[in-house]
């Protein structure tokens, strides 16, 4: 994965995670329940990603995919609880974290692998890959979630631009920026309904209460 587009990845998603933290001191009451609402799995996230960190980098990687691995799950029950609150939480807390630890599980499972360079790693990376794009469509189909498609969108970039600087004669990359495309194509599908008012306001929004909307048109 490219270096310089994974560390800006990160340094946007820590921006938008101080202004999570921001509204936790929210005079908004709604505001400030909603990323409350959230804290505990944040913590854990944050607790998980450090010993994952601290694991990588001294090369202990069957421990560190076993932390991904945990925090791909708490995440994950973090996101199907809460698929549709405001952007500002959703973002930082949410589909952010998740669409990293998603990747970085191939990511480190890679490098965890005896001779990832062989032909038949370079065969299986070549396959999983495209895991990337289903595992996106399903959020952007499902949940109309613009956010993880555009997610996992600059990290298959990040990809593509590693794999291309790695081996120019190869599929990885060229399946890395089909992917991105992909991707991008259809968060814009999804993004542009959504910012003119003609789409969910949030993320998932549209599996709200649906079991008092037959009362709304009630006289």
């Amino acid at each position: 994965m490219n270096h310089i587009i994974a560390s800006i990845y990160w340094i946007v998603l820590f921006i938008f995670q101080g202004v999570y933290i921001g509204h936790l001191f929210s005079g908004n009451v709604e505001k400030a329940n909603q990323a409350c609402s959230v804290g505990s799995h944040f913590i854990l996230n944050n607790l998980l990603h450090f010993g994952f960190v601290m694991l990588f980098v001294r090369s202990y990687f069957g421990w560190a995919e076993l932390f991904i691995i945990l925090n791909f799950i708490n995440l994950s029950s973090l996101y199907f609880r809460h698929p549709g609150y405001a952007r500002f939480i959703h973002q930082p807390t949410v589909s952010g974290p998740l669409a990293w630890t998603f990747v970085a599980i191939y990511w480190n499972g890679a490098i965890m692998v005896p001779h990832p360079a062989s032909l038949v790693a370079r065969i299986f990376g070549n396959i999983f890959i495209w895991s990337i794009l289903v595992y996106g469509l399903f959020f952007i189909v499902i949940y109309k979630d613009y956010t993880m498609g555009f997610n996992l969108s600059v990290l298959s970039a990040a990809i593509g631009v590693s794999q291309f600087f790695r081996q120019v004669i190869a599929f990885q990359w060229i399946f890395a920026f089909i992917i991105m495309a992909i991707l991008f194509i259809a968060t814009i599908v999804v993004a542009i309904p959504a910012a003119t008012g003609r789409g969910s306001k949030a993320p998932g929004a549209g599996n709200g209460d649906t079991e008092r909307a037959p009362l709304l048109g009630e006289n």
